[in-house]
């Protein structure tokens, strides 16, 4: 298994070296004083998330560990190129797909797997977008094997979470230990609202100059609301939901206490059927009345665009290396996780065979929901997948289960190695930017793979050095 911190038995890694001095000199009992003073600060400023189906119906704290994750620049440089590489060429598929559909011509990616899937919105063939971006926020899942390598584990396109955590681990730890500061350089994080403002104000219509941004929100009963709120808040811009907004003559506008003003680009934190109930569900009541329409006449930017869900789907994630080599004539700088289609029937009778060593995901799931780990799964659990599986076996893929890397982290019982994983954020305007870092998740059981926070992950401080 590959531990961040150290190589060999007892051999502290290079970059590691100052922190495990630092370690070794913090008293446990003023680690949990610490702990507890992040808790209330998390509290006071309201980092908070709901979990969907919480009878409780209570908001939590994402557990905040105080071990920072380091990853030395040569590693970053890679890894920034990597999503970057991955990121364009799934720009280009969007722009494609509803456009030319050259990749699907070309047969590299199965038509009816695009055409077909629930995702691709008809209604944006031919729509052209500014600088033909759709994808302006992308969360890129990144994971490290016992090997030692990097391999990108999902896509996150159409909504992803988590950035505010990343920029609030970062204060909260210069708040709490700013001695650690002095033996590290750190590269900054704190310039991504600035970043993700620009991105947006690039999405503006053609000829706006000063363009009116916000942020639309399904509202408070939103597991990310805070996230939301909070984005809003550090560009500047208002935050708001559907009944702040209406559509004129094509136009998008806003409710002030001034009158109306007209809106240019919506950060949109909802996901493509809630956004207009005149194009898509009828019942929605957390959408525009018109929004498509006037996003067709090309009056508003939207981020994500529409229709973007498509490229970020577990069953197209297995194409994204074929898309880098077919719209950008290089080979994949990171790898995919080798998965298997469960559609396709060879794959699927291998995956029914061993299930109890794989890792089943829904094609649709997030959030570590409808998610089978085999080797740590009951045989009942297994036999009910199986049946889930066999009953629809297009809604699952297939992946072997990794050894994710471990990063020391402080739990009940002292510091203890635990499983963690990486979510840098990708913006693109005109071109592709991200600040050096990203979120940093772990499983704070021992031995579990699972670091989503609605299964009681935590999160991390994620430092690149200079």
């Amino acid at each position: 298994m590959y531990d961040e911190m150290y190589g060999k038995p007892g051999e502290i890694r290079g970059h590691y070296a100052a922190l495990e001095r630092w370690l070794s000199t913090m008293p446990p009992d003023v680690v949990e004083e610490k702990r507890r003073e992040a808790d209330l600060l998390f509290h006071r400023v309201g980092i908070t998330f709901a979990v969907y189906g919480d009878e409780a119906g209570s908001e939590r704290l994402i557990p905040f560990d105080a071990i920072p994750r380091i990853i030395p620049v040569d590693e970053w440089d890679v890894l920034e190129r990597g999503v970057k590489q991955r990121v364009t060429a799934l720009n280009r598929f969007l722009h494609d797909i509803y456009h030319g559909q050259d990749i699907l011509r070309a047969g590299v990616i199965p038509a009816e797997h695009v055409l077909t899937h629930e995702a691709y919105q008809v209604a944006m063939v031919g729509v052209n977008v500014p600088n033909d971006v759709y994808c302006h926020i992308a969360g890129i899942d990144i994971v490290r094997n016992d090997d030692g390598e990097y391999y990108v584990l999902e896509d996150n396109l159409r909504t992803p979470s988590g950035v505010s955590y990343m920029l609030e681990n970062r204060r909260m730890m210069m708040r709490l230990f700013p001695e650690l500061f002095e033996q590290y350089n750190v590269r900054p994080v704190e310039h991504y609202p600035q970043l993700l403002l620009e991105a947006l104000r690039n999405n503006a219509p053609q000829g706006v100059r000063e363009p009116t941004v916000v942020v639309l929100t399904p509202g408070q009963y939103n597991s990310a609301y805070f996230e939301h709120a909070f984005l809003a808040q550090q560009m500047g811009v208002e935050l708001v939901e559907a009944a702040d907004l209406f559509v004129r003559d094509a136009q998008i506008y806003m409710h002030t206490t001034s009158g109306h003003q007209r809106v240019d680009v919506i950060y949109r934190r909802l996901d493509d059927p809630f956004l207009d109930p005149l194009a898509f569900r009828p019942d929605s009541v957390l959408g525009v009345p018109g929004l498509l329409a006037a996003y067709r006449a090309g009056n508003v930017g939207i981020a994500n665009a529409i229709g973007t869900g498509v490229a970020d789907d577990k069953s197209t994630y297995p194409y994204v290396p074929e898309m880098i080599r077919f719209y950008l004539g290089e080979e994949p700088i990171l790898r995919n996780v080798p998965t298997w289609q469960l559609r396709k029937p060879e794959d699927l009778a291998y995956a029914l065979e061993r299930l109890p060593e794989l890792v089943v995901k829904e094609v649709q799931g997030s959030g570590g929901y409808g998610m089978l780990i085999g080797p740590t799964a009951s045989r009942e659990q297994i036999e009910e997948f199986r049946q889930r599986i066999q009953s629809h076996p297009a809604n699952y893929i297939a992946q072997p289960t990794l050894s994710l890397s471990t990063c020391p982290t402080f739990v009940q019982n002292g510091v203890a190695p635990r499983h963690v994983d990486l979510r840098p954020f990708v913006l693109c305007g005109r071109e592709c930017k991200l600040v050096p870092g990203g979120l940093t998740r772990v499983a704070l059981n021992e031995g579990s793979l699972v670091v989503n926070s609605s299964q009681g992950g935590g999160t991390k401080d994620t430092w690149v050095t200079a």
